[in-house]
């Protein structure tokens, strides 16, 4: 198993924030999305923890077949997916655990995401209290602005140094940001990935580290640079575009699903035993080293289109 504690600051603060990432998984989930592939949501529910108290219960399938880059493609079923299980106690969440966010044809392959959100600029030491982790972890600062992402994922109206929110006033981001601006919040997010097939463990778990750094880098990014889109949301109505955005969704994915019941914390309407999320994103191209043919000729990249919600959107207007 291989575990690694990333922290990502944000020009937020942690109250901004938890309205902020729920419309961000909201709208990046359904820009991934189109027929028969993306995010399809399960449940989405009222949960109550005797140690975490009141939260939000997720269960996701990312389905993933002609998203997995070419070498996967040639090892995986044409039906893949990846089960997600999210228990939201924000500023607590926990995202799966070996028994709920697993491939669905590697028993072996499980990734365990725990995450706190504070008010700092990522000081906080031991967050985790990493006493329960056999052996130390290596802690990685993401810097949203001057960390590279992959090119086929860049978008420059989502890029720090450039956007500028028109309703808070915040960004561009200059170098040193994170040093002198106010407010300012991190998320910490302690991740494990275990892959229990023996000659491939190591560079498996490895190269799913770089794909979990590259979806937080550009989940966080969007949340800053979608902020004036979010920014004065009740929880109410986040829930009510997470709801609609989801079904939308799931429409278009293609799956015959119920209708989503979607509601803030109260009464929990099931009971499910915790061990954000982060924003789901297609699986890398890049090959890994041990997979990876002789290059002849560079590949081609480009940015992915941008989809839109123009239903939601109008009626958020009229509204």
């Amino acid at each position: 198993m291989l575990v690694k504690e990333y922290r990502i600051c944000m020009p937020l603060t942690t109250e901004e924030y938890r309205v902020g990432q729920l419309y961000t998984i909201s709208k990046h989930s359904h820009q991934e999305s189109e027929k028969g592939e993306g995010v399809e949501v399960v449940k989405n529910e009222p949960h109550e923890d005797p140690i975490h108290g009141h939260g939000q219960f997720t269960e996701k399938r990312v389905h993933l077949s002609s998203k997995l880059p070419s070498w996967a493609r040639a090892v995986t079923p044409r039906i893949f997916y990846i089960t997600e299980k999210a228990w939201n106690y924000y500023p607590y969440t926990i995202t799966a655990d070996s028994r709920s966010l697993q491939c669905s044809f590697l028993p072996k392959f499980s990734i365990y995401i725990e995450t706190k959100y504070e008010d700092n600029c990522g000081d906080s030491e031991n967050i985790f209290h990493s006493d329960k982790i056999l052996g130390d972890h290596e802690v990685s600062f993401l810097d949203i602005a001057f960390d590279e992402i992959p090119e086929r994922y860049y978008r420059s109206p989502e890029d720090p140094r450039f956007f500028s929110s028109a309703k808070t006033g915040r960004g561009p981001l200059r170098e040193g940001w994170r040093q002198h601006t106010k407010p300012i919040m991190c998320s910490y997010k302690l991740v494990s990935v275990k892959f229990e097939v023996w000659g491939l463990q190591t560079r498996v778990e490895q190269f799913v580290h770089k794909v979990i750094r590259d979806i937080l880098l550009i989940g966080h990014r969007q949340a800053f640079a979608w902020v004036d889109e979010w920014c004065g949301m009740t929880m109410e109505e986040v829930r009510r575009y997470e709801r609609e955005t989801q079904e939308a969704t799931n429409e278009l994915v293609g799956l015959v699903a119920p209708t989503i019941a979607v509601s803030e914390v109260g009464q929990p309407t099931a009971t499910h035993s915790a061990p954000a999320s982060a924003p789901s994103t297609p699986l890398s191209d890049d090959t890994p080293d041990f997979l990876a043919p002789p290059k002849t000729r560079p590949r081609k990249k480009s940015a992915p289109e941008t989809l839109t919600l123009p239903a939601l959107r109008e009626r958020a207007g009229a509204e």
